[in-house]
């Protein structure tokens, strides 16, 4: 019984000298996270009235929510009583526990800066990367977020983008549309280049410097095939795409030119 009442008394006095502490430290902890949330919120407004790059403030937005919970969490631990080489030294201990095990992260991290500064690409830029294909829309501190064109997102390391091959479809103004279209053999070349060339130019979306290039590219087992080549404005490109096909197919079959399919004469041979 007397062993049971010392422990009591060790715990009320525990209680009377950290229960207080650690009261704070809670009520500390939720107010600076929730100021945190506040400071985060206002500056990410701040940002867009002053028109920061929209690739930029959502990755310093992250560095900053990150910051300003390390030192409430730290101001929390002081006011609990740990002492301060105490907590660096224990912290340091622990981050480079916790630096081996995401080692990984903290390359995506680099690569975060990596992209920001050198801008391989930016927010609304349709990239490739990894076998996917999409639109950019937010550049977080360790990854990147692409929608692709059927709307799905794809999250893709910052650290894999910065290192990897990367292909930009937005970077630069102008791209280059190629078309290839088979007629048949009896039909007239020069009767099937003027209505490619034609229709190219009548569309108002393709440019006509550098102007419209038709030519005969390859006699083919079943075709001859017609090479076309068209610059556009990059946001312009499958617009131009699915038109020319559409089109040419529709022009071709007017002319009585033939798209022929693949096909193979087989000769039969008797013997005796």
């Amino acid at each position: 019984m007397k062993d049971i009442n010392v422990w009591i008394q060790k715990l009320y006095d525990i209680a009377l000298t950290y229960g207080l502490k650690i009261i704070m430290a809670i009520l500390v902890l939720i107010v600076g996270l929730w100021i945190t949330k506040i400071l985060c919120r206002s500056t990410k407004k701040f940002m867009e009235s002053k028109k920061v790059d929209v690739s930029l403030a959502p990755f310093l937005i992250s560095v900053m929510s990150m910051l300003l919970k390390f030192v409430v969490i730290i101001s929390a631990l002081a006011i609990i009583g740990i002492e301060m080489t105490t907590l660096v030294a224990m912290l340091g201990a622990i981050g480079l526990a916790i630096g081996m095990a995401l080692s990984g992260t903290l390359q995506n991290f680099a690569g975060g800066i990596v992209i920001l500064v050198l801008k391989p690409y930016r927010v609304g830029d349709f990239i490739e990367v990894s076998g996917f294909m999409g639109t950019v829309k937010e550049i977080q501190i360790f990854s990147t977020l692409v929608h692709t064109p059927d709307n799905k997102v794809v999250v893709i390391p910052n650290g894999q983008l910065a290192t990897g091959t990367l292909v930009n479809y937005s970077k630069l103004p102008t791209r280059r549309v190629d078309f290839v279209f088979g007629i048949g053999y009896e039909d007239s070349m020069d009767e099937a280049k003027s209505i490619i060339a034609k229709i190219a130019k009548e569309n108002p979306k393709v440019l006509e410097n550098p102007e419209p290039f038709v030519a005969v590219s390859a006699l083919g087992d079943s075709s001859v095939d017609i090479t076309l080549r068209v610059w556009v404005k990059s946001s312009d490109y499958w617009d131009v795409h699915f038109y020319m096909y559409e089109q040419v197919k529709k022009g071709l079959d007017s002319a009585g030119i033939s798209i022929p399919f693949p096909q193979r004469d087989v000769h039969i041979y008797e013997t005796h």
